[in-house]
């Protein structure tokens, strides 16, 4: 049992050091919160090393373990009061609420006005919607990998995808006519 729990270790250790960064960008974008991120991602890896004989391996480990990541946020949803209204809330871009040793690429470029722009309006799309764009486009995931961590379809993937898609460019152009800017607008590509 002792060489079990080692071995159970090395991999523990190897899905933490590969994925944890990865793990951690998703929540924070799920959460808006660097804390709270830094809490689930515990969470993740509570249920990862309580689970992980069960995994079959019918999917990735990095599918595997934002599929994790996903039910841990969507939890916290439901045992905040009023989950609703905290998805809506605005993101505080003038505080610098992530430092990281490490900065990510987002981190460097989150300045920038299109930026800004993309990540409040993430605040408008559902919890699915917000799932699928940041697994797929922060994240890099293939449709299949997307399905696969959500437990879908490609299909149920590509139509919210489009849906959410549609909902960014609805509430980039809003808030660009808004901020009465006469830049040039922003577009979302598929």
């Amino acid at each position: 049992m002792n060489g079990e729990g080692n071995g159970m270790d090395s991999v523990f250790d190897e899905l933490y050091q590969k994925y944890h960064h990865d793990v951690f960008q998703f929540l924070f974008y799920m959460v808006r919160n660097k804390e709270q991120a830094e809490d689930l991602v515990q969470e993740v890896y509570i249920r990862v090393f309580k689970s992980y004989q069960r995994f079959e391996g019918k999917s990735s480990e990095k599918t595997w373990l934002f599929s994790i990541a996903r039910n841990v946020a969507i939890d916290s949803f439901r045992k905040q009061k009023g989950w609703k209204g905290r998805l809506l809330e605005k993101f505080d871009w003038s505080t610098n609420q992530v430092k990281d040793e490490y900065p990510i690429p987002e981190e460097i470029t989150i300045q920038k006005e299109e930026v800004k722009w993309i990540y409040q309006c993430l605040n408008h799309c559902t919890v699915d919607q917000r799932s699928v764009i940041i697994l797929r486009f922060l994240n890099d995931l293939s449709i299949l990998e997307t399905a696969e961590a959500l437990g879908w379809t490609e299909s149920k993937v590509k139509t919210t995808q489009h849906r959410a898609l549609k909902v960014l460019k609805k509430h980039m152009e809003i808030f660009n006519e808004k901020e009465g800017s006469d830049s040039e607008q922003v577009r979302v590509e598929r």
